[in-house]
This record gives structure tokens, C-alpha cells and sequence, in this order.
């Protein structure tokens, strides 16, 4: 009897009951309460979700080195708990009401997308799984924008569909990552229709991606943005999401990254996502706990000739 195996699934039926009794509170509750409920459901995870606890803390340990005490990074991760509760609750609250979901969001250099937009090549949309970026999609699409973002599909297939539905009734359109040839086609069509393609460039890629440097240690990366730069000529736009002290938003729109050309095409992808990673690294040391900790950026390390 495979016990990890089971033990998995029952963690995934737990997580979806969790889900949906958190989605059926956020229906019942008065909006005013939203984020206290957000405050209790961040205090029972931290305190009793101790794999992830502890990948959050050591995620920090190794962005910050020694650059911040223990009790400074604990303090990081338990805000960065109650960051990811309130984006998962106000998201369930807000895309209920798209009119209230547009006055919590404001942009920033709006400009930048616009004038990228104007060229009719699309616009490449780089983040991270920064803030509420299911929010920042959901206010593009509400803001008249085509948005298409490039998701992993989650491993409990009820929850990814409760939030399948959730995005295709925002008009989000979902491109999964796999299989890839499916997705790089259908990210070039989102693009040539001058859509905003969303990709969060901030999740261990394995040996298929490239290997840059990420708070100081090599981290796997995806090339995706880069490459269909290349194919598309799409502006390749950084964007982030951030919270402020009021529970608002604001979404901040870079200037368009210009890329620089290497020695050979490998050299030109490494270099431009590096500097992508630079920017996304800037915010997240801005901004710390609104990043998510829980995840093994630096799980891949890179082969004796990588790491030359």
C-alpha cells in the first residue's frame, strides 16, 4: 500500500473542503469582515501547517542569507501568510462583484501597456506570484484588455476547475504550461490577436529552462518570455501587483524591457532573463512578504558545466 500516495490525496480532499467552506463564508460574511476572516485562516495555517511553515522560512534563510535575523524572517513569513489568505479570500469576495473588484485596483504607468499595446504585437506580461495577481488579471480583463495568463494546472483537479470557472467568468483566458508545444502555440495566437499575455517567472523550472542568478544562488528559470519575444516582436512588459496599508491595490507597469543581444541566441535568452529576474528580485526585496515563500525556487541546482 502506497501511504504517501494516500496521504496526498487525503491532503488534497482536506485543502478542497477547506476551499469551499471558505468560499461559502465569503458569500455569507458582510464584506467588512472579509479580512479578519482572511487573519484567522493565515494564524491556523502558520500554526498548524508546519511543512509549509518551514519551507517559508527556509526559502527566507536562503534569499536573506545573513542579511536578517530569525526573528526577522519568522515575522516575513507570517505576514506573507496573511498576504496569500487575504488575496485568496477578497478574490472569492471581489469576483462576485466586478464594479467594487475595479474600484480596489488602480494602475500605474498605464502608459507603458498602452504604448506597448499600440505596436498590435501583443504585450508579454512578466511577473511573479507576487500580491493578488489573479487580481491584476481580473481588473485587466474588467478594464476592456484581452488577458491570457500561462498557469500550471494544479494536481487536485476540483480545485483547479473552481478556479478554471472563476477566470473564464472574468474572461481570463487559461493557457496551461503543459503540454509545451500546445502552449507556446497558444500563447503566439494570444499574442498575434495583440492580447496581454501573463507569465510568472518566479517557479523552479527544472533543467528545462536556464539558470540565473536569484538572491545570490542559481535558480532555474523559464525562457518563455524571451523566446516569444523573439518569435512575436511583443513588447515584454515587467508588472507588479502591490498591496497597500488600506487592503487597495495598485499595479505597477515597468517600461517595456528592450532585449540585449549575446554572442549566440542561448547567451541573448540568458542575459534578458536574468535581467527580468533582477527586476522581480527588486520587488520582492521592496516587498518581501508579498511574494510566496512557499515554494522550492532553488530546488534544481545546475550541472557541473552551468555552474562553470
Amino acid at each position: 500500500m502506497d501511504y504517501k500516495k494516500i496521504s496526498k490525496s487525503i491532503q488534497r480532499y482536506l485543502a478542497w473542503i477547506g476551499l469551499r467552506f471558505c468560499s461559502l463564508m465569503v458569500k455569507l460574511i458582510p464584506g467588512s469582515m472579509i479580512y479578519g476572516f482572511a487573519r484567522g485562516i493565515a494564524w491556523l495555517s502558520y500554526k498548524f501547517v508546519g511543512k509549509q511553515r518551514k519551507l517559508a522560512f527556509d526559502s527566507l534563510s536562503i534569499a536573506f542569507q545573513q542579511q536578517k535575523s530569525d526573528k526577522e524572517l519568522r515575522e516575513i513569513a507570517k505576514v506573507s501568510f496573511l498576504s496569500m489568505a487575504k488575496s485568496a479570500v477578497e478574490l472569492m469576495f471581489l469576483m462576485d462583484r466586478p464594479p467594487e473588484l475595479k474600484k480596489r485596483v488602480d494602475f500605474v504607468g498605464k502608459d507603458n501597456l498602452e504604448k506597448a499595446l499600440s505596436s498590435g504585437n501583443g504585450v508579454i506580461l512578466v511577473s511573479a506570484h507576487f500580491g493578488n495577481f489573479p487580481l491584476m488579471m481580473a481588473k485587466l480583463s474588467l478594464e476592456g484588455y484581452q488577458i491570457a495568463g500561462i498557469m500550471r494546472q494544479m494536481r487536485d483537479l476540483r480545485t483547479e476547475k473552481f478556479f478554471l470557472e472563476k477566470r473564464n467568468h472574468m474572461g481570463i483566458q487559461t493557457i496551461y504550461s503543459q503540454p509545451r508545444k500546445t502552449c507556446v502555440e497558444e500563447s503566439i495566437r494570444a499574442l498575434r490577436n495583440n492580447s496581454v499575455l501573463f507569465i510568472p517567472l518566479d517557479q523552479n523550472f527544472g533543467t528545462a529552462g536556464v539558470f540565473v542568478n536569484f538572491f545570490g544562488q542559481q535558480a532555474a528559470t523559464a525562457t518563455g518570455p524571451v523566446v516569444l519575444a523573439q518569435r512575436t516582436k511583443a513588447a515584454i512588459l515587467p508588472c507588479f501587483i502591490v498591496r497597500q496599508a488600506d487592503d487597495r491595490h495598485k499595479i505597477f507597469f515597468e517600461p517595456p524591457l528592450i532585449l540585449v543581444e549575446g554572442k549566440d541566441d542561448r547567451d541573448t535568452i540568458l542575459i534578458n532573463i536574468q535581467r527580468l529576474t533582477d527586476i522581480i528580485e527588486t520587488y520582492i526585496r521592496k516587498y518581501p512578504a508579498e511574494w510566496g515563500w512557499v515554494h522550492r525556487r532553488w530546488k534544481s541546482k545546475p550541472s557541473k558545466e552551468e555552474g562553470v
